[in-house]
């Protein structure tokens, strides 16, 4: 192995980053946590000890906190040892969670052990300078979920993204996957230039934009590729869209 390719595998980053470690008793109330998961959460306005872990977590992470904790504590105990994956995006940051179960010697629930991985180095760029500064970093990988695992798809790989409630779908060259992330969390992290939220539930990449129609008075984008299914553009947006494609906007 090159040094180049050593210095880019999982391995090589995952040594390099801190861990983040958070008991939970059978609860879900915090005990304890390691001083990275201090500096890296906000523990000093939460005050999350003796409170419930989703004290500590925004609004629209909180259900998907407790639904993490929900799977790595049901069913079969062998099944639910296997740590549970999650992202969750905060402010400038993006942390890949895992969460297991504790047992005793009976097998019961005593608790659960949080861990988390600040990410936002494997999943991001660093705006050009000439930029103004922007309050998150930009996305040039994304980062999906499937079987307890994470990978990384290419932003320039992804053809449309679908809101579903507080997570994602992904399209990509390759089929579809599941982003732990809202729609409103990428759209922010995503190079604008290149991606336009073209519907509440729709964000689409302008370079894969194959057709742009009309049916009476609504307007839809078909993309490349073999997934030909019409994309909705709302109004508000269709001018925008049509400007950003090279079109003149109809007055």
């Amino acid at each position: 192995m090159d040094v180049q390719a050593a210095i880019n595998s999982p391995l090589y980053l995952f040594e390099k980053f801190e861990v983040g470690v958070i008991h939970l008793d059978a609860q879900r109330t915090v005990l304890a946590m390691n001083d990275f998961a201090r500096k890296v959460l906000p523990v000093g306005e939460k005050q999350p000890f003796d409170k419930l872990v989703s004290s500590f977590h925004p609004e629209r992470s909180k259900p998907k906190v407790n639904f993490l904790l929900d799977q790595a504590s049901s069913g079969c105990p062998m099944v639910s040892a296997v740590p549970m994956t999650m992202i969750i995006n905060i402010p400038e940051q993006v942390l890949l969670i895992k969460v297991t179960r504790l047992g005793d010697a009976e097998g019961k629930t005593t608790g659960f052990i949080l861990v988390f991985y600040d990410v936002t180095q494997v999943v991001s760029q660093e705006a050009p300078a000439a930029e103004q500064p922007a309050p998150n970093l930009r996305l040039n990988r994304i980062p999906m979920v499937a079987n307890h695992k994470v990978a990384f798809v290419d932003a320039k790989d992804v053809l449309c993204l679908e809101s579903q409630a507080h997570y994602t779908r992904v399209l990509a060259h390759d089929g579809f996957h599941f982003c732990n992330l809202s729609i409103g969390d990428l759209q922010a992290r995503l190079d604008p230039a290149q991606f336009m939220r073209v519907h509440r539930c729709f964000i689409v990449n302008l370079h894969a934009v194959a057709e742009l129609g009309r049916e009476g008075s609504k307007t839809h984008v078909v993309l490349k590729g073999k997934h030909r299914e019409p994309i909705p553009v709302s109004r508000a947006e269709a001018g925008k869209l049509r400007e950003a494609l090279g079109l003149l906007a109809r007055h």
